[in-house]
Order: C-alpha cells, then sequence, then structure tokens
C-alpha cells in the first residue's frame, strides 16, 4: 500500500494545478488559508461483492457471527495455501478500467507484514509493486450549492489487499484542496462501484472506507508538507469536516511557529469533539517488509480478456452526466439523477417510452422522492413502473385528467400498483371539457355566492381563487383548469 500522498506527483502537477473555487472552500477555512494551501490525498478501500473470499472458499456474508466462516487458509494454518478467487481480478479490471487506468497484464501479490488482531497469519496478501491499475483519473461535478465546477481527479493505482475478505485498494493523487472535493471524491467513488456492481458501497458497514492524508504548505512552495493520515471516518460529511479541522489546526502551528509539531502520525476523527486527535506514528514502507508471495503465482492478463471486460461496462456515472445535459436537463436534475443508478434506470426507461424529459425529471425528484424519503423505501420498492408514470405523464399533457388529479393517482400507483387508465376508469377521472358543462358549474358556484361576487367585483379580485376552488370542488377535481378560469372570469367581470 503506498501513501496517497506521494511526492512523485509534485513537480508535474504544478503545471496544471487545479483551479479552486473559493465557493467550494467554508468560510472558517477560508481564513486559515489565506497564506496556505492544503494538499489531499485519499486511499478508498472498496470491499468488493463476491460470494467469496480473495483467497479461498469461505461464503462472505456481512454481520455472520464470529467465527463461523473460516477455514485453514484463513486462520494461517501450516500447510494451507491460498487459492485466488477470479471474481476478484474481474472486479479489479473493471474499476480500473472505469478510473481510466493503464492495466498491468503482468501482476503479481505481495505480503505486507503487520500485527492487527483480525490478521491470524500476520501478514496481509497485498499488492506493492506492480498493482493491477495505475495512473487514471475520476471526474468529479461539485454540487452547486459548493459553487458547482467540475474537477478531474488522478488516480495513482488500483490494488488488491486483504487478508480473506476481498478488498480493493484506490489510491488517488494529491490533488484535492478542500474537505468538500474530497467528500464529493469519495461519493464519486461510491457512485462507481455501484453503477459496476462490484461493491454495494455503504460506509456503515465498513464496504467503503477512507483515510484521508493531508499537509499544508505556503502558497507557492512545491514541496510538500508534512503529511498525517486521518482514520475512522465513516461518513462524506464527518470526512469533509475532519479535514477542515485538520487544515486548520496545521495551519494554525505553521502561524504559531510551531511546524515541528505537525509529525508524520495517523489521528482519528472524534464526532463527538469534532476534531482529530492522535492515533499511532504512523509507519513506513521498510516497517512493512513487503517482498513476493511465495504461494501464489503472478496474474496475467489477455487483451481479450480485457477487452470482454470493458465491452460489459455499463454507462458510468460521468458519461450519464454529460448525456443528460445534453437533454436540455438542469445542473441540479443532472446530479439527482444520476446520483443513484436506480433512480437513472427509473428515469432512463420513463423516457424511452417518450415521456416529456423535464416532466419526467420533475415527477421523479418531486412527489416520488418525497414519497420514497418519508416511507424510507428505494424507488425499486415502490409499485409504481416507469411505463405507468409515462401513461401519467402523457394522461395530463393531453388533458384526459388535470394536474391534480394526476397528483392522487400517483400517489395510489407507487403505493398499491395498477395502470393509470384502469384508475382513470374506475374513478370516472377524465377531465371535463365541455364548455357547457364547466358554466352550468360557474353558474351555480356564483349564483351560491352573492356576498362573495359582490366583493368580488368591489375590487376584491384575489376572490377569484375563491371561485375557482368552488367550481373544481363541485367538479369533484375533474374541471380542465384552464378552461374553468376563463369561463370564470368572463362571467365574473361581466356587465350586470
Amino acid at each position: 500500500m503506498r501513501s496517497a500522498q506521494t511526492q512523485t506527483a509534485t513537480e508535474e502537477k504544478e503545471q496544471t494545478k487545479l483551479k479552486v473555487s473559493t465557493q467550494s472552500q467554508p468560510k472558517a477555512v477560508d481564513k486559515f488559508l489565506k497564506d496556505f494551501e492544503a494538499v489531499i490525498g485519499i486511499e478508498t478501500h472498496v470491499q468488493l461483492s463476491t460470494l467469496t473470499k480473495a483467497f479461498c472458499s469461505c461464503p462472505y456474508n456481512y454481520g455472520s457471527p464470529p467465527n463461523t466462516s473460516v477455514c485453514p487458509v484463513c486462520m494461517g494454518l501450516p500447510g494451507a495455501l491460498p487459492v485466488l478467487n477470479s471474481k476478484v481480478i474481474e472486479c479489479a479490471v473493471r474499476v480500473g478500467l472505469a478510473l481510466n487506468c493503464k492495466l498491468s497484464l503482468n501482476s503479481k501479490f505481495d505480503r505486507k507484514q503487520y500485527f492487527y488482531p483480525d490478521l491470524p497469519k500476520g501478514y496481509q496478501i497485498s499488492q506493492f509493486d506492480i498493482p493491477i491499475a495505475s495512473g487514471g483519473y475520476l471526474d468529479v461535478d461539485l454540487p452547486l450549492e459548493y459553487g458547482g465546477g467540475h474537477r478531474k481527479f488522478g488516480i495513482t493505482r488500483v490494488d488488491l489487499n486483504r487478508a480473506g475478505v476481498p478488498l480493493l485498494e484506490i489510491v488517488s493523487e494529491p490533488d484535492m484542496r478542500t474537505g468538500i472535493e474530497a467528500a464529493e471524491y469519495a461519493a464519486e467513488l461510491q457512485r462507481l462501484v455501484r453503477y459496476l456492481g462490484v461493491g454495494n458501497g455503504n460506509m456503515q458497514e465498513g464496504s467503503l472506507r477512507c483515510d484521508v492524508n493531508i499537509s499544508v504548505r505556503p502558497i507557492g512552495q512545491l514541496e510538500f508538507g508534512t503529511k498525517v493520515e486521518i482514520k475512522n471516518l465513516n461518513s462524506f460529511s464527518s470526512m469533509s469536516r475532519a479535514i477542515d479541522y485538520e487544515i486548520s489546526r496545521q495551519v494554525e502551528l505553521h502561524n504559531q511557529g510551531q511546524i515541528d509539531q505537525i509529525v508524520q502520525e495517523t489521528r482519528l476523527w472524534e464526532e463527538g469533539a469534532q476534531k482529530t486527535v492522535t492515533m499511532r506514528k504512523k509507519e513506513g514502507l521498510a516497517d512493512y517488509r513487503y517482498f513476493p508471495e511465495p504461494d501464489l503465482p503472478g496474474v496475467t492478463l489477455t487483451e481479450e480478456y480485457v477487452n470482454s471486460i470493458r465491452e460489459s461496462l455499463p454507462e458510468l456515472p460521468e458519461d450519464k452526466r454529460r448525456r443528460y445535459e445534453k437533454m436540455g436537463l438542469s445542473m441540479q436534475d443532472v446530479l439527482f439523477l444520476a446520483n443513484d443508478i436506480n433512480i437513472a434506470d427509473f428515469f432512463d426507461t420513463t423516457t424511452a417510452g417518450g415521456a416529456d424529459i423535464k416532466l419526467a425529471a420533475n415527477w421523479i425528484m418531486g412527489d416520488i422522492a418525497a414519497y420514497m424519503k418519508n416511507e424510507k423505501v428505494t424507488i425499486n420498492e415502490i409499485k409504481l413502473t416507469p411505463q405507468e408514470l409515462g401513461e401519467l405523464i402523457a394522461s395530463i399533457k393531453d388533458e384526459t385528467i388535470s394536474g391534480k388529479i394526476g397528483k392522487e393517482i400517483l400517489f395510489e400507483l407507487i403505493a398499491k400498483g395498477g395502470t393509470v387508465k384502469g384508475l382513470i376508469k374506475d374513478k370516472d377521472l377524465v377531465q371535463i371539457v365541455d364548455t357547457a358543462e364547466i358554466e352550468k358549474m360557474v353558474d351555480k358556484v356564483i349564483a351560491d355566492s352573492p356576498k362573495q361576487l359582490e366583493q368580488y367585483r368591489g375590487g376584491k379580485t384575489k376572490l377569484q381563487g375563491y371561485f375557482a376552488g368552488q367550481v373544481m370542488k363541485e367538479s369533484k377535481g375533474k374541471a380542465n383548469p384552464k378552461l374553468l378560469n376563463k369561463i370564470l372570469l368572463e362571467k365574473l367581470n361581466a356587465k350586470n
């Protein structure tokens, strides 16, 4: 495992240094960074969703009781030999390709020596000097509330790493400058592994973990400052806050002339206290005593194998966002829809059937998203299908039903299922567009409201809403709103 903040990238990066929008930095941190620049890199560990472990046939199930999914290989017993799970290699290649990396057609495994309670062998099977993928990048769109903009963050390496449960390590270049950029980078990685289907990316389960390396340096200085690693980050918001705190801590030590107090160490983020605290002094590469793994052969990939995986890749988040932009959607719509692959698939299926693009986005981001949030369900768990959402949009657009009726139908479709046409027929919801029929209802309401009519004609024109509401009530919500208001205004403004 190599640091996410390596010295080798420095001079190359200076020519194309990121232009960070000041809007993307919290004001509290902004004042600290007046004369300093933060340099941030991230090591992300992605737990792979394979049925069995990396080097044996033991099943992997999250939450299974301790010591129930183990074998002599897991336990490091003498004479037990590891056997590589081929699915792990496939996942690594998928991620490497999606991150625009150069793949190593010939790579190997290495032993990384260290003690940890869940590491019976006393070493980890990892990759050291020949990772399976390297030299890539990840495109990220920052949220509008943080100033928006597009960033491209370098990927140093993607390697296989773990004692038993398959783990992919993704090491970034030190390209990030703020906590928000780092959090959005990590969120995009989570999005990517979910799109690819290689892992669930659930931070609360430890399926995606980020170790952040941070240093600060005076603006204009080429050399990196002393880096500090932060662990125990279990959410993107925690990551952003931890980074901002650590930046402020290091800049303050610089300003107080106590640079020697910034040491290479691992710190933990304490959520309650909202600060980082020392965990241990950081090991160097020599402490791990890497050497080639003698019990596993090298990994050889063929061009045919790589190409078959390349052709099987789905549309990735970045490509989807750019496609949505070309469809005319706003960046707010784009970021919401592309964030979750299941929501994106629902939207794509709806519009593929001919539904209006903007209206489909509005329904999904509005009432459907609100229902899912309130009921704590996913879009795959609701009863509404993309086809019926398209039918609902078409029925409102061609004025078969009103928007109000459409909303009522929507919630029934979400909760109970069914078809739009079936509900319209069963509940007699077809919109009234007959002028004579609406006129009769308007006349009745006006006749029943002499006091309000007098007030309206006396200048209280806001009472038009009252009359419209009464007519809509009389029609049981079925009167065409445009036609209703046209007839109503004519009647209300008619001379006595």
